[in-house]
């Protein structure tokens, strides 16, 4: 669905699953900063759904339904996460470092080829590189993303994206993912930034 910025009227393409069931969301507009609601149209059109059972030793609920990132510096668990699900969503993160390498004889980057960013290509110069805002590998403006939100694990000619406990999620082809594979050109949104994977092989 596309939204709009009550202020500036900027516009933004946001996914109903984002809603995860509620009747609104919060978002932060990455022009004016100004913070507007957005409504789920699932829950307007109908209104008696029950909501899903919950899970067991469940977090405190946040105050503030604002979709945007955890601050710099939390690496904590989200509040709608609990530490269970946290460290499960950890350690099925990643693979053994040994089991990862750069194919031969292949170049691989990052384009991004919409949101704040887009324009921008960043080279895939080793088989495990991290997706976030300042200081991780690949370094985005997009105030919806984690400090860490997804990595890129190149294993030879196999490329997984892992999302690292996002708050906001990683998607291919509009589905949340927590792990998934990618092919050439394959692309995939982290908060409201999407990227495209390119393979190309090296110059003789």
């Amino acid at each position: 669905m596309i939204v709009a910025c009550a202020s500036c009227g900027a516009k933004y393409r946001y996914e109903e699953s984002r809603f995860e069931g509620k009747a609104s969301k919060r978002i932060r507009c990455t022009k004016c900063e100004t913070v507007f609601e957005v409504h789920n149209p699932e829950v307007a059109l109908q209104p008696d759904v029950r909501s899903a059972p919950p899970v067991v030793n469940p977090a405190p609920v946040s105050t503030a339904d604002t979709t945007q990132m955890r601050g710099p510096g939390h690496d904590g668990p989200h509040p709608s996460e609990t530490t269970k699900q946290y460290v499960l969503s950890k350690l099925r993160a990643s693979l053994p470092a040994q089991n990862l390498k750069l194919p031969a004889g292949k170049k691989l980057s990052l384009a991004v080829i919409s949101g704040v960013d887009a324009g921008r290509n960043f080279p895939v110069e080793k088989p495990r590189i991290v997706i976030g805002r300042t200081g991780a590998d690949v370094s985005l403006s997009d105030s919806e993303i984690s400090r860490e939100h997804a990595a890129i694990e190149v294993a030879d000619d196999v490329v997984s994206l892992v999302d690292l406990a996002s708050t906001n999620g990683t998607f291919v082809n509009g589905s949340r993912i927590e792990r998934a594979e990618l092919d050439n050109y394959g692309e995939f949104e982290v908060g409201g930034t999407t990227l495209m994977l390119i393979v190309t092989g090296e110059a003789l």
